[in-house]
């Protein structure tokens, strides 16, 4: 993955992931900077610098550097909007270690520590993992991580790998529809949402839950997508959803790096069905939502216990070093843009319930987390979610060659209509509608 994504770094659009953190109070800048030292050096894979590189080499070399070249912390001051732009236009070098930095942004009668990641070295759960070491050494307490979910049995995951359907091979999936009055403009937009997770069917204690809330974002993504293009008079197509899954341990051993490997979720002939139906005006069929989600959870614990390269057998082969990595360069971004209308619709990036405290003694324990992951075309726009204290906190971000920000506005509304369809228990109210982060040019939202 730190490979292929080397390959195909574009200064339009930076492969940066955003994470912001939510504390009470602010952390003491001495203190704070300490404690981020000591927790790189326990986790001494985040201490890296890609090395020059020469077009003959048969591998990029990364250089580990035992203690950071600069420091990741400081306390720029001005506004949180103003430094979620910076999450996403300005990318943490990859020749000076570590390949991130932490911002703390005061914000209402609190704080915001803001860490923004480069992608092609790191990921936001490896990252995590460290920050969650950062506030055990601050604050003394205790920020072990939560048990980890159980997954399905071996005889259930067997039984849904031969229930999962096949179809076409090379369908072309869905894309976004475009709907913005600056076509060509280069970088991101990004909004922000606290949302209510949605309710699953009661179930007996050790009794298997008959789908996850991983599954309900799924179907509530597909939802969104099939009402967008429908509003904008689309064919219909197969949405197929790019969904990384990460069995690393959460535990202070965790590896730092790129861990999670991908997989795609295809909503093809089976939902074509119920594309009339569920993307006519009002309430969907909450029967037809029903049995979609049963669905969708027999695929997604099929693919997650399917065993398979990090990025399928194709990422295998298009990183064996059999030429030089120059020639691989040219190779693969050729290949990327040949292959661009057969890439999946989106991305789905679900972190699940924060599995640490994230207690930074006196700053106070984080109330909310959010995490964004890039939005490269083809593709033009990514989703993640990440649940905290009952509440599920969503990043949508779009390329701007794709959506304005008014269009994505307008699509995180209807991503949260979608999601309150899912609920298992839906009450008659009105979703609650996300707030965008404010553009470079714009008046920060109320």
């Amino acid at each position: 993955m730190d490979e292929i994504t080397r390959h195909c770094l574009d200064d339009d659009e930076p492969e940066t992931v955003h994470v912001e953190i939510h504390l009470p109070a602010r952390p003491d800048p001495d203190r704070l900077r300490a404690a981020f030292a000591e927790a790189m050096r326990r986790h001494p894979r985040i201490l890296l610098r890609q090395a020059p590189n020469r077009w003959w080499r048969r591998r990029y070399a990364w250089v580990l550097t035992g203690e950071p070249d600069r420091d990741p912390v400081s306390f720029p001051g001005g506004t949180l909007e103003e430094a979620r732009q910076r999450a996403l236009t300005e990318c943490p070098p990859l020749d000076a270690s570590p390949p991130f930095r932490a911002e703390v942004i005061e914000h209402g009668d609190g704080c915001v520590l803001l860490v923004t990641i480069n992608h092609t070295a790191l990921d936001g759960p490896a990252c995590l993992r460290v920050v969650a070491t950062a506030a055990e050494l601050y604050g003394g307490a205790d920020n072990s991580p939560a048990p980890p979910p159980v997954r399905a049995p071996a005889e259930q995951r067997d039984a849904d790998l031969q229930s999962v359907s096949g179809g076409r091979l090379w369908p072309r999936p869905a894309r976004i529809a475009a709907d913005t009055r600056h076509p060509g403009t280069p970088r991101n937009g990004m909004l922000i949402a606290d949302l209510p997770v949605p309710a699953r069917p009661p179930r007996a204690p050790g009794e298997q839950a008959p789908y996850t809330v991983n599954d309900q974002l799924l179907v509530a993504t597909w939802l969104m997508v099939a009402r967008w293009n429908s509003a904008h008079q689309k064919r219909v197509r197969p949405v197929r959803i790019t969904m990384p899954v990460d069995d690393r341990p959460r535990t202070a051993d965790m590896p730092i790096g790129n861990g999670t490997r991908l997989v795609e979720v295809t909503f093809g002939a089976q939902e074509r069905e119920l594309h009339q139906a569920l993307t006519a005006h009002g309430p969907a069929d909450r029967k037809e939502i029903e049995r979609l989600l049963r669905t969708t959870a027999a695929r997604t614990r099929a693919l997650k216990s399917a065993d398979r390269p990090q990025l399928g057998f194709s990422g295998d082969l298009l990183t064996a070093p059999l030429l030089p990595v120059g020639v691989r360069a040219a190779v693969i971004r050729t290949l990327r843009r040949a292959a661009g209308p057969w890439a999946s619709t989106t991305l789905l990036s679900n972190i699940g319930r924060v599995p640490y405290p994230l207690d930074f003694g006196d700053a106070g324990r984080a109330g909310a987390v959010w995490f964004s992951a890039p939005a490269r075309m083809p593709r033009g726009l990514s989703v993640t979610t990440v649940s905290t204290g009952g509440r599920l906190q969503l990043a949508l971000r779009w390329s701007h060659a794709r959506l304005d920000d008014s269009a994505g506005d307008r699509l995180g509304a209807l991503f949260a209509e979608a999601l309150a369809a899912t609920s298992y228990a839906p009450q008659e109210q009105v979703p609650e509608v996300p707030q965008r982060a404010a553009g470079p040019d714009e008046e920060p939202s109320a």
